[in-house]
């Protein structure tokens, strides 16, 4: 969601229907849980996956940062709840605060989340007064983000973040990233490159359909120069009004007349089920279509029910494994259990699979400071994770490179069932990696550094 990561949240400003990649549900149900004592213990002892003690008690003491007592860490989360009604980030904060804090917190200082609502479009509000209390931003995402990273970066606030979107953001100073997400790396490359592989006619044949508004067509334009890249060619580009459509037959008409085989779509489930309605009702079928990770989840497939054995429906992962699978992982498994003790009832989108793992690489680079515990210790210990999984979550992160390449990837497939990894020639373990590099051309704007506002790493204490 990488995405890259091209997310539903880079929509969020031109959609009343969803907002950010993988907010519009969770992933498939997962298997019941089990009542294994090993995962009974994991739980009491703050183990997590591969971690051990990522949390317990301690003798901590002092106020040594902002948002530091001797007794608890304030943390912040950003997140556009109040417009997407989306509670997936809330949800993961909640889970892991109490799991956390069970197990003694952090050297004994009680976590807390600081949850800052952007409404949406007060994000640079919202990042205002984290910056005023908060030891650091953890678990959090806006759709919006770029516009308040300067604000973020002035006040040298440290953002261990569960999505990045726009691009001054995503890969900026003093974030951290559950997968490697800029705008200078093709993060889809692999992924195209396996479409045009296993769907040849289509590779000449590509189609484009976006939101009309500014992110999706910069988004659009690096799915053009990524299919390029690929040895494709897009045959159309097209947009729909930011309000949506009520009749899509117009667009169905269009890509059957341009001859389109493959479609990236840059939209909400509520849109792409339409039109794939509309596809059918006129007996054109694609070889593939790109639901966008945005569209994983149980959202998109219960919408599109039957009609998915009509169209072929994928969607790419950026290295987090999936959900529908975790009674195979057991760090997923793990949190499928944590969630039933602490948020019974609620599932466990792809976006919070991100977010736990930020929490987690927070957690577990705070619990070497001991007693002094500030940001630039946390950052430091962060930084030196070359091959973060989150215990078993992700595909290997090198943390200490946020302007690097996209290593790994893995793909669903859409069924009337739910999501299935599709059967992609996953390299490593569930993940494709080691895919060749290719670099997006220059037009984007320029992720922001600490240089960007005047400072320097010398500069966090």
């Amino acid at each position: 969601m990488r995405l890259i990561l091209r997310t539903l949240a880079a929509l969020a400003a031109v959609s009343l229907l969803a907002a950010g990649c993988s907010r519009v549900g969770s992933a498939n149900s997962s298997p019941g849980s089990t009542s294994s004592s090993a995962s009974a213990t994991a739980a009491a002892t703050g183990n997590f996956g591969s971690l051990s003690s990522v949390c317990h008690g301690g003798s901590a003491s002092g106020a040594t940062d902002q948002g530091v007592t001797a007794s608890s860490i304030l943390l912040g989360v950003l997140t556009d709840v109040g417009y997407s009604k989306d509670t997936s980030l809330e949800n993961a904060a909640t889970v892991f605060t109490d799991w956390c804090n069970a197990a003694g917190g952090i050297d004994g200082r009680k976590l807390v989340a600081d949850i800052h609502d952007t409404q949406l479009m007060a994000v640079t509000s919202a990042m205002t007064a984290a910056c005023g209390k908060d030891f650091v931003l953890a678990g959090g995402s806006a759709a919006l983000d770029g516009l308040a990273t300067q604000t973020r970066l002035q006040c040298l606030l440290p953002d261990f973040d569960a999505q990045p979107v726009m691009p001054q953001n995503a890969g900026s100073g003093l974030e951290l990233s559950p997968y490697t997400y800029n705008y200078t790396y093709a993060s889809y490359a692999g992924y195209y490159k396996w479409l045009f592989t296993k769907y040849p006619d289509s590779a000449q044949h590509v189609g484009i359909l976006s939101a009309g508004t500014d992110v999706t067509t910069a988004l659009a334009q690096a799915g053009v120069d990524t299919v390029k890249s690929d040895g494709g060619t897009v045959v159309y580009n097209g947009t729909f009004p930011i309000s949506g459509m009520s009749n899509w037959t117009p667009y169905a008409e269009a890509l059957k007349a341009h001859g389109v085989r493959g479609l990236l779509s840059y939209s909400t489930p509520e849109w792409i089920v339409p039109l794939e309605t509309a596809l059918d009702s006129i007996g054109y079928k694609l070889d593939w279509i790109d639901a966008d990770t945005n569209s994983y989840g149980t959202n998109f497939t219960q919408l599109a029910g039957n009609a998915l054995n009509e169209q072929t429906n994928y969607a790419e992962l950026p290295g987090i494994y999936p959900v529908e699978e975790a009674a195979s992982n057991p760090a997923v498994e793990q949190l499928v259990q944590l969630y039933q003790k602490y948020q019974p009832g609620t599932s466990i989108s792809l976006q919070a699979l991100q977010a736990w793992s930020m929490w987690l690489l927070f957690a577990d680079a705070a619990e070497t400071c001991g007693s002094g515990l500030t940001r630039a210790c946390v950052y430091d210990a962060a930084v030196k994770q070359t091959a973060w999984t989150g215990g078993g979550i992700t595909a290997p992160v090198n943390e200490s490179a946020p302007q690097g390449a996209p290593s790994c990837f893995n793909i669903e497939q859409a069924t009337p069932n739910g999501w299935v990894p599709a059967k992609f020639g996953a390299n490593t373990g569930p993940y494709r990696c080691g895919e060749n590099v290719i670099k997006l051309p220059a037009g984007f704007p320029a992720s922001l550094q600490l240089s960007s506002v005047g400072k320097t790493l010398s500069d966090l204490k």
